[in-house]
C-alpha cells in the first residue's frame, strides 16, 4: 500500500464563547496513491476544517500527519509552503484567485514559484484553462470573471504544479451543469492519472464520481463507503438533508 495520507489522531479545537468547539475529533484517514475520495456531511461537521489541516493551511492542536511519506505536523510555516508549492493543489470554495492578476497569471504562478522558466509555466497553463473550459478568458483579471469561470481557473491553478495530491473544497459549487461535467471529466482525468484527490463536496454527481465516500459528522468520520458499480452516493445525500441540510 503506497499512502499519500496517513493521518492518526488528528483534533482541532477552536474557542467558543460558551464551550469550545471540537471541528475535528481524533481523526484517522488513510488514502492510497490514486484514489479518489469525496468527504460529504452536515454543514459545520468538520470537513473544510479536516482539509485545512490535511494541507497545513491550519495546525492541529494534537496527532500525526504524514503526506507523501513525509511527516509534515511538525514542518514551520516556511517549511510548509515550500512542501505545499511542490506536493498538495487546493481548490478553496471562495477561489482567493490574486485580483491583480490575469487569468493565465493566476494558473502560472505557483510554477513561477517553484523556479519553472516563464514560458513552460505559460505553455501548462493555457493547457489546463483550455481543460476546464475557460481558455477565452486567459486574459481578463478576476473582476472580469463569472463565478463559475473563477471556479475554474482556482482548478487550472491547483493542478499546474501536477501535485500528488489535490485538495478541493466545494469544486463544483459555483457551475452549471455542463461546467460541472468538465470538472467531473478533468477528476476522473487526475485520478486515472494517478494522481490522489480528496474532494468536499454537497453535490451527489461528484461524490459518485468518487472510489470512496467519507461521511462526517461533529467532527468525526462516522462512515465510510466504497464506491462503484450499484453503488452511489446518492442515497448517503439523502440521509444527510434528512438530518437537518449538507454543504
Amino acid at each position: 500500500m503506497n499512502l499519500v495520507v496517513e493521518a492518526r489522531g488528528l483534533t482541532k479545537t477552536y474557542p467558543a464563547e460558551r464551550t469550545p468547539v471540537r471541528a475535528v475529533d481524533d481523526v484517522d484517514l488513510d488514502v492510497d496513491a490514486g484514489e479518489f475520495v469525496s468527504v460529504m456531511g452536515p454543514s459545520g461537521c468538520g470537513k473544510s476544517t479536516l482539509l485545512h489541516l490535511l494541507g497545513g493551511l491550519d495546525r492541529p492542536d494534537s496527532g500525526r500527519l504524514f503526506l507523501v511519506g513525509e511527516r509534515v505536523d511538525r514542518l514551520s510555516e516556511s517549511e510548509w509552503a515550500v512542501f505545499r508549492r511542490r506536493n498538495v493543489g487546493f481548490v478553496f470554495q471562495a477561489f482567493h484567485l490574486v485580483d491583480e492578476l490575469t487569468a493565465v497569471e493566476n494558473v502560472e504562478l505557483p510554477a513561477l514559484l517553484l523556479g519553472e522558466p516563464r514560458r513552460g509555466a505559460r505553455r501548462r497553463a493555457t493547457e489546463l484553462l483550455e481543460r476546464v473550459g475557460v481558455a477565452d478568458r486567459a486574459g481578463h483579471l478576476p473582476d472580469g470573471l463569472s463565478g463559475g469561470e473563477k471556479q475554474r481557473v482556482a482548478v487550472a491553478r491547483a493542478l499546474v504544479n501536477e501535485p500528488p495530491l489535490v485538495l478541493a473544497d466545494e469544486p463544483t459549487g459555483n457551475l452549471d451543469s455542463r461546467a460541472t461535467g468538465q470538472i467531473l471529466q478533468l477528476l476522473t482525468e487526475l485520478r486515472d492519472a494517478s494522481r490522489t484527490l480528496l474532494v468536499v463536496t454537497h453535490d451527489a454527481r461528484v461524490a459518485s464520481t468518487a472510489d470512496r465516500l467519507l461521511t462526517m459528522r461533529d467532527g468525526a468520520i462516522v462512515a465510510q463507503t466504497r464506491l462503484g458499480p450499484g453503488v452511489s452516493a446518492s442515497g448517503v445525500l439523502a440521509d444527510l438533508v434528512d438530518l437537518g441540510g449538507e454543504s
